[in-house]
């Protein structure tokens, strides 16, 4: 095996922790309702721990609001439950057909401590990084080791191994930027 083929065996590991990355973003609340804040939620449907989306249509009628309807009814309570024993930091309002969150608008403090959450997601996300690029590099010394590799090649995909560790790191940081002016816009 090439570097090269080693590297690309491992590209779809750093689309997976991009992917993860934006479903950790997607739960951060910035000024906007959206219904990812409430996806991942879940709900005791019959006895069955099952995610609101599936119990329920959720959608943003408002830019401050999120309308939870249930495909039925007997689970209002449920789903009103699980929202309350969620970290959201927000009171559901239930009027007996649907619920309704309304969030408050953000002091500045909440949009630092989201801040700072964020860049918690983001340094896993790197160390998520750096730990693929560790796998590849072994193999990559393997490789050379073995005889299978000379010892040009290996420095040489250690460099193209770089290139694309920079890459990944850049377009986490780009998506990290994003999101905190998301956060930080009033």
């Amino acid at each position: 095996m090439t570097y090269q083929e080693i590297i690309d065996a491992q590209k779809e590991a750093f689309e997976q922790i991009h992917e993860r990355l934006h479903s950790e973003y997607a739960k951060l609340r910035s000024g906007r309702a959206s219904t990812s804040l409430v996806d991942e939620l879940n709900v005791d449907y019959y006895g069955t721990p099952t995610p609101l989306k599936q119990a329920a249509n959720v959608s943003v009628p408002e830019a401050r609001q999120i309308l939870i309807q249930p495909w039925d009814k007997g689970v209002l309570d449920l789903i009103e439950d699980a929202i309350k024993k969620s970290d959201l930091g927000v009171q559901p309002s239930n009027d007996g057909s649907v619920i309704r969150i309304v969030l408050p608008p953000m002091t500045e403090e909440n949009r630092k401590d989201l801040v700072k959450v964020l860049n918690q997601r983001t340094e896993e996300a790197r160390v998520a990084v750096r730990s693929v690029r560790e796998e590849i590099w072994k193999e990559i010394q393997s490789q050379e080791k073995d005889g299978e590799m000379s010892e040009d090649d290996k420095f040489s995909g250690k460099d193209a191994l770089q290139k694309v560790v920079d890459e990944h790191n850049g377009r986490i940081e780009d998506s990290r930027n994003k999101k905190e002016s998301d956060i930080m816009t009033v």
